[in-house]
């Protein structure tokens, strides 16, 4: 289905057509292409109705490409700027652990060499913070599982960007060994086993 492929990649790019140079972020438009105005990036961060976005502000949606990450970075201006702008979001307060379009930030430092440490320290921080084994230990709801299949990843030291990417974020594990099942119609006899070695992966 190599015709359907090139179709749906070519579309896939569509969401660069929404990014405002001039504010840096994912920016609504009119039907006739004109930006969507007055705008204020905050709205909708405490779940207002903000036009362009559902349950979140232009913050939470500026880095939402996950099929795409290296074309974002360039529009962004490059890996140093891309870097300071997702730090620039944990210190603004403009991540919510508790919702979805922001959840794989934390691991986009990955794709910036030498910033990978970042990813390491704030999922290790926001696991600390946000889940607990206690009445109401998960950050939000927990639509279909996202949040715990969230945490269950960021335990087991690796993450999926993005759905049918084999290629994995990384960051280290909370445990010094976990062996998967894997599926055996697939994998007969065989198990996936993670090792961490000096405290890191």
């Amino acid at each position: 289905h190599q015709a359907d492929h090139q179709i749906f990649s070519q579309r896939s790019m569509g969401y660069k057509k929404l990014f405002d140079s001039s504010t840096g972020m994912l920016r609504p438009k009119h039907i006739n292409g004109d930006w969507f105005s007055p705008y204020d990036p905050q709205l909708g961060r405490n779940f207002e109705p903000a036009p362009g976005y559902i349950e979140g502000n232009a913050w939470n949606y500026r880095f939402y490409v996950p099929h795409d990450i290296k074309g974002l970075i360039a529009l962004l201006g490059g890996k140093k700027n891309f870097s300071q702008l997702l730090v620039n979001t944990f210190e603004s307060d403009n991540f919510d652990m508790a919702n979805e379009p922001d959840i794989t930030y934390p691991f986009l430092f990955n794709f910036v060499p030498g910033q990978e440490w970042r990813s390491q320290e704030k999922v290790t921080e926001l696991i600390q913070k946000h889940f607990h084994n206690t009445p109401g230990g998960i950050p939000g709801n927990d639509d279909a599982g996202t949040l715990s299949a969230w945490l269950v990843f960021s335990m087991l030291g690796f993450y999926p960007i993005s759905p049918g990417d084999m290629n994995y974020a990384l960051v280290t594990p909370s445990f010094d060994e976990v062996t998967i099942a894997l599926n055996q119609d697939y994998y007969p006899g065989e198990k996936l086993k993670l090792k961490k070695k000096n405290n890191e992966a």
